[in-house]
């Protein structure tokens, strides 16, 4: 064992239950996957596909709905062998499959207690056909990141979930999941051109194949014969026809798609239309093709305030009728709630009890469609009475792309806006129904009393246009009362939706788990029966997601409900929706956000020093805690920015001993040694050879610690000059402010003159605007060596240094502070503020800090000369530029250095997090490698960014040389022939 290795019983919780949980993993499973499941998945598949820790079964147990089922092993599938490998083992010895992709279900269809198979990791991908009119899709790729690709055609999706940032397309199809604006003829069901699945039996059907009919008629005759068999019987009964038919008329995902037997007349047609919408329990999708959509980008919305939710309702057919594309609908709780999120005006908090708001939008493909929308939307408000309860209030349409995204964070934060401020400790329940639109307000008015008369918070948002409602109920899972509570509900509420309004118990979140007891209160007992003869024809041997979409236990909606012990207090309103994990640089290495509460949250539950809790926290250390960026997008993501990098900082520092405090502290107060020593290091190093300056780090840490001392990598660039640039006081515009790394760090290999502050004094001297340099930077920093690391002493110190070095530097704040890394613009003009005197804090709030990218974008660029530009660049934004919103400025200086200028779209964070990346590496190599491959597929003449440490990572992923964009500029803008 290293010498300094942190003892895991710091991370034990602090604080339990009075009785450990009813649903915590019990002890038989703290070693993880039984044998013989456990060899003889490892020696099918292979060790490393096949997860089997305790803790990766914990973190898979959870996704986005009140449900928590454990599995027994988790597959890693990597393509469509191993999905046949496991459905045959499942086959030969009488286990269960269930397939996992993005995780955000909300009703617990994602959730296996057997053999879960994750098909996200190795399933992404995108291919663009006919210049955009469809695209073939990998299963594992998020709604976002394709509409990213599509939208370089004009092209978009049909289904537009709210979870679109982290759902995944095959998730989308085995829901029939919709959105904002899909409605029943946008959704997956009317916009999938053809899809590829495996069924149970292991067979794969491509159902654009000329062939697929005759090659399914050979493989599966008894499946053909048995769906031509149901269509028929379908077909024969006009009354049955006629209710299947009424009940697409309104959006429907509850139970399986019997409209695809009317719809398709071959057994391969029929197929294509009930894997939609099936859950995974008739095959598994590998592959979509969808026929896009035009992307309509004038866009033109209102959020439109009323003094109640009936006014509000009674409304939408009028938007309906002028052309609104989306119509949506907040009530009072909701527009109240949703103030948690960032943008929201505060003053939502104090709108009256009654207040509702609908969000509507018109989308048009040109200004004059655009304007004829417009001047219908006008003439609609002509006859409504609207309130403006608050000042922020405008009741006004606009174009404005900011102000449209705020409203629609706004609304799309329902889910996790409400349910984040709902009592700690309480499990949360999504529900989705439809009405006839007609019935909109009738409905609304019913839900509300139900929801008082049952002692639930009142509230309800949803997609008003088609009459589609979203609701949310919180219980305490772990008091039999409050289940009854719950189920007495349920029982009332599905009477009401069905018998009162004829509607849809599940309007786009799919059956699940949740809806299977009232599958027939819905559906009649002919349909139902009909729909359990399919499952048995397609999957008779029950190998697929059993109890999912059908059950015939009466309570199975209350079987393996989520509890939720309160944990720490930044993480405890996450409700485990998985929208930070496509963000996160380690969801495929260790752990996600998510995935980091879920866990603390299992120890809370198990009994103190349980085998389980044992487990959890022998491998939390490095899965969780060492293997977190830092990065806190994830807090981006979170619609009710819940910053578990924050966390993961927090544990830091408790693991950390009062010695290595006092060391971080030392190394605050005497950072000009530290600074100078680490210089000449640096270029000690680099007349030594790479291959021993690997083997000499890597044996320190293995003697020390792994996550104290960074491991050499070949390519880390040489020393930066002995002395800055000499610049003036006098007639400067600004302070510049080299941050350390880069009065450390050189450029990259072979990068000619000047150095980067060379080249920020040159470049703004040339703008006309000139920086200058104080002589005593040396010592300072930005402190976020000590604030990634969790040393709060140090951090302490060197905030406080650095904010009173800059307050005199820039006379009290009358000049800016231009700092040169993005990282540390971000320490400087946010990170430190915590840890500030109140003295030194009211100093911070006279300073402007200026990211340099920034200056140059607006106080240069528009005063220089482009004397040479490069044919391509390739930029690289950093996760501290998503933080500051500086990525448009980024790319505004690179367009000016470049004739063409290229984002991944799957850039992210590097993970290189200052020197975490030396510190694991495979977080860097992992964290880029979408990104490596993008960048490594064609050539570019230029890679920029803007943080040395960034583009030491991104060197180190891609092996090319980036540097900053500020430096490219100033080659750009450099008078006199060529370099």
């Amino acid at each position: 064992m290293p010498l300094l290795e942190p003892d895991p019983d710091i991370l034990r919780p602090v604080s339990r239950p009075a009785a450990p949980a009813p649903d915590r993993v019990g002890a038989e499973l703290a070693d993880g996957t039984p044998e013989p499941l456990r060899g003889e998945l490892v020696a099918l598949l292979g060790a490393d596909k096949v997860l089997t820790k305790v803790s990766d079964l914990v973190r898979y147990a959870s996704d986005a709905s009140p449900y928590r089922f454990l599995p027994r092993v988790v597959v890693v599938a990597q393509d469509l062998d191993d999905v046949s490998a496991v459905l045959s083992y499942a086959h030969g010895r009488g286990r269960e499959v269930v397939f996992r992709a993005a995780g955000t279900s909300l009703n617990g269809q994602a959730q296996g207690e057997d053999i879960l198979v994750d098909v996200r990791r190795h399933w992404a991908g995108i291919e663009v056909l006919d210049d955009g009119a469809r695209a073939r899709i990998g299963p594992g790729t998020t709604v976002v990141r394709a509409n990213a690709t599509l939208s370089r055609y004009g092209r978009v999706l049909g289904p537009d979930p709210a979870s679109a940032i982290a759902c995944t397309l095959g998730g989308v199809v085995a829901n029939n999941a919709s959105g904002m604006t899909a409605g029943t003829t946008r959704n997956s069901y009317r916009t999938l051109a053809s899809l590829t699945f495996v069924l149970p039996s292991g067979t794969v059907v491509d159902t654009a194949d000329p062939e697929a009919d005759a090659l399914l008629a050979l493989a599966e005759p008894a499946l053909c014969e048995g769906l031509l068999g149901l269509k028929a019987e379908i077909e024969a009964d006009p009354e049955l026809v006629a209710r299947i038919r009424a009940k697409y008329e309104i959006k429907n995902t509850n139970g399986y798609r019997l409209d695809a037997f009317l719809d398709g007349s071959t057994p391969v047609e029929i197929m294509r239309g009930l894997m939609v919408g099936s859950e995974g329990t008739f095959g598994f999708i590998s592959e979509v093709v969808f026929d896009t959509l035009p992307l309509d980008r004038h866009v033109t919305t209102a959020l439109l305030f009323f003094p109640s939710l009936p006014a509000a309702a009674a409304a939408v057919p009028s938007f309906n009728e002028a052309g609104a594309l989306a119509v949506e609908l907040m009530d009072g709780n909701t527009l109240r709630a949703s103030v948690s999120v960032e943008g929201v005006p505060a003053d939502w908090a104090t709108l009256p009890r009654d207040t509702t708001a609908l969000l509507v939008e018109f989308r048009a493909p040109d200004t004059t469609a655009q304007e004829a929308y417009e001047r219908a939307a006008r003439a609609v408000l002509t006859t409504l009475d609207l309130v403006r309860p608050v000042a922020s209030v405008t009741n006004d349409f606009t174009r404005d792309p900011k102000t449209i995204g705020g409203y629609w964070k706004a609304r799309k934060a329902f889910v996790t806006a409400v349910g984040g401020s709902r009592p700690s400790g309480t499990t949360l329940i999504t529900e989705d129904f439809a009405v006839p639109p007609s019935r909109l307000a009738e409905a609304c008015e019913s839900l509300l009393e139900l929801q008082t008369r049952h002692g639930f918070d009142a509230a309800v948002a949803g997609h008003a246009a088609h009459g589609n409602l979203h609701f949310l109920l919180a219980f305490d899972a772990g008091d039999p009362g409050d289940v009854e509570r719950y189920a007495a509900f349920m029982d009332e509420f599905c009477r009401l939706t069905v018998e009162r309004f004829d509607g849809s118990l599940k309007a786009e979140h799919a059956t699940g788990r949740n809806i299977t007891p009232f599958l027939e209160i819905e559906w009649g007992e002919r349909a139902t029966g009909l729909m359990w003869r399919v499952k048995q024809l397609i999957d008779p041997d029950g190998v697929l997601a059993p109890r999912i979409v059908l059950d015939r236990d009466p309570r199975a909606h209350l079987r393996g409900l989520k509890t939720i012990p309160k944990v720490e207090l930044i993480a405890d309103p996450c409700i485990e929706c998985g929208f930070c994990e496509p963000t996160c640089p380690s969801q495929d290495v260790t752990t996600t956000p998510r995935q980091r509460i879920v866990l603390r949250r299992e120890m809370t539950r198990q009994p103190a020093g349980s085998p389980v809790e044992e487990r959890l926290l022998d491998a939390y250390g490095y899965d969780a805690v060492d293997t977190c960026a830092g990065d806190s997008t994830c807090k981006l993501a979170c619609p009710v920015g819940i910053d578990t990098g924050a966390m993961m900082k927090d544990f830091r520092h408790a693991r950390h001993s009062p010695r290595e405090e006092r060391v971080a502290a030392f190394t605050a107060r005497h950072f000009a040694v530290v600074e100078a020593s680490a210089r000449l290091a640096v270029a000690a190093a680099d007349r030594i050879s790479d291959r021993l300056l690997t083997a000499v780090t890597r044996g320190v840490r293995r003697a020390v610690r792994p996550d104290l001392v960074p491991e050499w990598l070949p390519g880390i660039p040489g020393a930066a000059p002995r002395t800055l640039p000499r610049t003036s006081r006098a007639g400067a515009t600004a302070v510049y402010y080299p941050a350390c790394v880069n009065r450390i760090f050189g450029g990259p290999d072979g990068q000619r003159s000047p150095s980067l502050p060379e080249a920020v004094v040159a470049v703004s001297s040339r703008a006309g605007r000139p920086v200058w340099i104080p002589s005593d930077v040396s010592g300072t920093c930005c402190a976020t060596i000590w604030h990634s690391k969790g040393y709060e002493s140090g951090n302490a110190v060197m905030a406080n240094r650095i904010v009173e070095a800059a307050w005199a530097w820039t006379e009290g704040g009358r000049l800016p502070l231009v700092v040169d890394a993005s990282s540390c613009t971000l320490g400087i003009a946010h990170e430190v503020v915590p840890y500030l005197t109140p003295a030194n804090g009211a100093l911070h709030r006279e300073l402007t800090i200026v990211d340099s990218v920034v200056w140059a974008a607006e106080e240069l660029l528009p005063h220089l000369t482009i004397h040479r530009t490069v044919g391509s660049a390739v930029l690289h934004p950093t996760c501290s530029m998503r933080h500051l919103g500086d990525e448009a400025p980024l790319r505004t200086v690179a367009e000016a250095c470049a004739d063409e200028v290229v984002v991944p779209e799957d850039a992210g964070c590097c993970a290189f997090a200052g020197d975490r990346g030396m510190l694991h590496r495979e977080l860097t190599e992992s964290a880029t490698r979408k990104e490596a491959a993008t960048v490594t597929a064609r050539d570019f003449d230029a890679h920029l960014s803007a943080n040395r440490m960034c583009e030491v990572g991104m060197d180190h992923a891609t092996g090319q040389r980036y540097h900053s964009v500020v430096w490219e500029l100033e080659r750009a803008t450099r008078p006199g022939p060529p370099d």
